[in-house]
């Protein structure tokens, strides 16, 4: 249900949802040594709901921040979901207009003894130099882009239905990054080459690989541990291009090769590996995995070959089906017309039955000569 409802929130473009803190903490744990005297943008992120920006806000120091830029757009339907950031006082809080703030310093404004999130509020409140309006706040726009120019890490969680265009717009500009996304966006096309050269990788992920999300909309989804307010997603998980220990963990590989046990694909040379701890210690040769070994993946380990996916973009299908062959698949295997898309994953035969399989990764271990 919750994924049903995701999609459809994607198709009526509604994905604006909001990062718990405990999620953001848990993850940003990792990434403590990249901080110290950088400029990070939340460009995404209304500054008066945001967990993010509160949570750069209330470790500025301890990061060692240089500077904390955190935007949102015009029109943005959050309306206090997340962050109690309304304060008493501030009269002309922004209501649905695009906004700025940044940050060079935080620290005990209010003369208390402690730096928290008072001293945010009294920053907000006080230094009216730290807000300014924008024109639509949209991260595409001119004055947007200015501020991706000053950053040096971006740390958001991007509407899901401009993932590709989002991430394309980082790397054009060199920038570093830790955001948000749906582990479907490792297919993209626009995405997965940037995996497959090592350009963008998986970070630490959400516990159980599902997270629950503020959501501003009435269409909450509904799940058995459903939360209120909130919409539960399954396949979320972190994308980023800043190193961490993660990446260079060797797989323990416990299993051996037999042609029984790993069947070959019909369309591409490969065997069929369906889990990842499943891959097996003594085969040199293309193997298909799950997307979820990118969780697992180490660089030094293994080399990413490709993907099972209809337009062979890599060169790597020994079988292309025509439209008959599809046709009389789904026959064998549903018992009724049809078609099947053969061409779109890798393809096993199982007593005379052409079956897909899920999406592949085709690799090869690179420690076996």
């Amino acid at each position: 249900m919750a994924n049903k409802n995701l999609n459809a929130a994607k198709r009526a473009k509604k994905d604006e949802f909001y990062t718990r803190l405990s999620d953001i903490e848990r993850e940003l744990q990792h990434y403590h040594r990249h901080f110290a005297g950088k400029t990070v943008l939340c460009n995404c992120d209304d500054p008066y709901e945001s967990n993010f920006f509160k949570y750069f806000a209330l470790n500025f120091d301890f990061l060692g921040l240089k500077k904390l830029i955190c935007t949102c757009y015009n029109g943005s339907p959050v309306q206090g979901n997340e962050l109690p950031l309304r304060f008493d006082g501030l009269d002309d809080e922004p209501k649905r207009q695009a906004y700025k703030v940044e940050i060079t310093e935080v620290g005990d404004l209010n003369g208390d003894g402690a730096v928290d999130l008072s001293d945010v509020r009294y920053l907000l409140q006080n230094n009216r130099n730290v807000i300014s309006t924008l024109q639509t706040g949209d991260f595409r726009s001119r004055e947007c882009i200015d501020l991706l120019e000053q950053a040096d890490i971006v740390v958001t969680n991007p509407p899901f239905s401009l993932f590709r265009e989002y991430v394309g717009q980082l790397m054009d500009h060199g920038k570093h990054f830790l955001i948000i996304g749906h582990q479907n966006a490792i297919t993209y096309k626009e995405i997965f080459p940037l995996i497959k050269e090592n350009k963008i990788w998986l970070g630490y992920g959400f516990k159980g690989a599902a997270a629950h999300f503020y959501s501003p909309y009435e269409d909450i989804a509904t799940a058995g541990d459903h939360r209120k307010n909130m919409i539960r997603v399954s396949g979320v998980t972190w994308f980023t291009n800043l190193e961490i220990p993660k990446r260079h963990e060797e797989i323990d590989l416990v299993c051996r090769y037999s042609p029984e046990d790993y069947p070959k694909y019909e369309n591409y040379d490969a065997i069929e590996v369906s889990k990842t701890l499943d891959i097996p210690c003594d085969y040199n040769g293309v193997m298909g995995v799950p997307i979820t070994f990118l969780d697992k993946y180490n660089p030094e380990q293994f080399e990413i070959i490709g993907m099972c996916e209809n337009m062979d973009l890599y060169g790597l299908k020994t079988k292309v089906y025509t439209k008959e062959e599809c046709q009389q698949a789904y026959f064998d295997k549903f018992g009724k017309k049809g078609t099947y898309d053969l061409n779109a994953s890798g393809v096993l035969v199982r007593k005379s039955i052409r079956e897909k399989v899920y999406q592949r990764l085709l690799i090869r271990n690179k420690l076996i000569q």
